[in-house]
């Protein structure tokens, strides 16, 4: 089972996630694609994650994280053995997430709630302090990205398989450019 975990304040209509969909569908394996509406708590969006994979009866399963997806595809490859294909990963999220503090609004929905001190201390409690077997691990990422420093997911993923690109951004421009690299993967 492929699984795309969607970033912070995004959701399965995302671009990413819609090609991904689109792609697998084409290929005939739609029954074979997951892309939960995250919750806005790391908790909860972990919860519903492995509530769905153990009812479905998941076994293999290849995670694909963007930004903070990748961040909580990092913390269930760890946890359950799983392969993950990280694109744009937030790395350490409950840092890097401390300046969103407040109101947010999700660009997709229209949602609108706040991230508390809560979320970042359910973000801590997920935080992967190192990462164990890079091999499990793709990263793929663009120096372009005004969001997050790929330097700090390229330190990271060390070991790790990597696919690094200039120019881009936090979207990853071009990310249809690999399916057959992750579907290799």
């Amino acid at each position: 089972m492929i699984v795309y975990l969607h970033g912070f304040n995004s959701s399965p209509a995302s671009s990413k996630a819609k090609q991904l969909g689109d792609h697998l569908a084409g290929l005939g394996w739609l029954a074979e694609y997951y892309c939960p509406a995250l919750p806005n708590s790391p908790r909860e969006a972990i919860a519903r994650i492995e509530s769905h994979l153990s009812r479905a009866g998941a076994i293999e399963v290849t995670l694909v994280g963007s930004s903070l997806g990748g961040f909580y595809a990092t913390y269930l490859a760890e946890k359950y053995g799983w392969k993950a294909v990280l694109v744009n990963p937030a790395v350490h999220a409950h840092k890097l997430l401390r300046a969103a503090l407040g109101t947010q609004t999700n660009w997709h929905t229209g949602e609108k709630w706040v991230f508390t001190e809560s979320h970042l201390a359910e973000l801590a409690a997920l935080d992967v302090a190192a990462i164990t077997r890079p091999e499990r691990y793709l990263l793929l990422a663009q120096r372009g990205d005004d969001v997050l420093d790929v330097r700090d997911a390229e330190a990271y993923y060390a070991g790790a398989r990597q696919i690094i690109e200039d120019g881009g951004d936090h979207g990853f421009a071009g990310f249809e450019r690999y399916f057959n690299t992750l579907l290799d993967f």
